[in-house]
C-alpha cells in the first residue's frame, strides 16, 4: 500500500498520463495500445525503458533518430577503448574523455565499468547507455550466480548484454562495449554494441580513435609478449588515438584481466606518455 502511494504520489507530481492516451493512440473500441499497469511497472522498472504505446516504435522514433525531425537522439561522442588477449590473459586500456560535440565535458570519466571481480566492460558511445546497461548486466550476472552456484561464463555474460539491447534496437541507443573475462574456458573478449551485434576475437578497439589505437596494435601485437611489452602496448595505443583524436584524451586507465580475476594495473595522464615518448625519439 506504501508502494502504491508513492506511485500515485509520483504521477500526481509529474502530471503522468499513459503515453497511448496522452498521445490518442486507440484501438478500434476507444481501447488504448498498452494497458496503464503496463506503464506504470515500466515507470518503476530498473532494468528496462519504456517504448512509445505505438504498433511499431522504430518507425515511430525514426524521426528523432535520423536526424529528419527538429527533435534529434543523436548526438556526436568520441573515445578510444581496446582490449587484446594473449598469453598471460588479457589487457584493457581506455581514455577518459567525455565530449559534447566540440565541448570537452569532462577528462575524469571512469570508462571500465567492474561488473564483478572476474568481468569487466568498456564505454563507448553514450555513456549514459554504457553505464545503464552495463550495470543491469551486473545484476543479471550476480542473480545467475546466487540461481546456479556458479560464475556466469563470459560468453554467456555478453549474449546476456546483447538479448538485450537487441529489444531497442533502432530506438536511439548509442553503446559499443567489450565484455572481457576469465571462465571456466580461459580469458574471454567480446564485442557488444546498441543493434545486437556480438562478436568475439584476440583484439578489439573501439570509438572515434580506435583506427589510430589499431595502428598501434597491429605494429606491435605478438601473442608471446612479457607483460610488461603488454602493458606498454596498451598504455602506447591509447596515446597516439589520444594524440590524434580530438575527442579522446584525459588518462590512460590499464586493466589486466588474470586468472584470479582483474587488477588495475595503472592510470597514467597521456602529457607525461607524450614527453616520455617525445624523450625516446631523441
Amino acid at each position: 500500500a506504501r508502494i502504491h502511494g508513492i506511485k500515485m504520489a509520483l504521477e500526481s507530481v509529474c502530471s503522468f498520463q499513459a503515453p497511448a492516451q496522452r498521445i490518442g493512440l486507440l484501438r478500434p473500441g476507444g481501447k488504448p495500445h498498452v494497458d496503464d499497469s503496463d506503464v506504470l511497472n515500466n515507470l518503476w522498472s530498473l532494468d528496462k525503458f519504456s517504448i512509445p504505446a505505438v504498433t511499431d516504435p522504430v518507425e515511430f522514433l525514426k524521426p528523432f533518430t535520423t536526424g529528419e525531425g527538429n527533435v534529434k537522439i543523436q548526438f556526436d561522442h568520441g573515445t578510444t577503448t581496446l582490449a587484446f588477449k594473449w598469453q598471460h590473459g588479457v589487457i584493457v586500456a581506455v581514455d577518459s574523455r567525455a565530449t559534447a560535440g566540440s565541448y570537452i565535458a569532462s577528462q575524469t570519466v571512469k570508462k571500465v565499468i567492474e561488473i564483478n571481480p572476474y568481468l569487466l566492460g568498456t564505454m563507448a558511445g553514450g555513456a549514459a547507455d554504457c553505464s545503464f546497461w552495463e550495470r543491469v548486466l551486473a545484476e543479471q550476472c550476480r542473480i545467475y550466480e546466487l540461481r546456479n552456484k556458479e560464475r556466469i561464463s563470459v560468453a554467456a555474460a555478453s549474449k546476456l548484454l546483447a538479448n538485450i539491447v537487441y529489444n531497442y534496437k533502432g530506438m536511439g541507443l548509442s553503446m559499443g562495449t567489450m565484455i572481457v573475462g576469465w571462465d571456466k574456458r580461459g580469458p574471454g573478449l567480446y564485442y557488444v554494441d546498441s543493434d545486437g551485434t556480438r562478436l568475439s576475437n584476440n583484439m578489439f578497439s573501439v570509438g572515434s580513435g580506435s583506427t589510430y589505437a589499431y595502428g598501434v596494435l597491429d605494429s606491435g601485437y605478438k601473442w608471446d609478449m612479457s607483460v610488461e611489452e603488454a602493458y606498454e602496448l596498451g598504455k602506447r595505443a591509447i596515446y597516439h588515438a589520444t594524440h590524434r583524436d580530438a575527442y579522446s584524451g584525459g588518462v590512460v586507465n590499464l586493466y589486466h584481466m588474470k586468472e584470479t580475476g582483474w587488477i588495475k594495473v595503472s592510470q597514467t595522464d597521456v602529457m607525461q606518455l607524450h614527453y616520455k615518448y617525445k624523450e625516446e625519439k631523441k
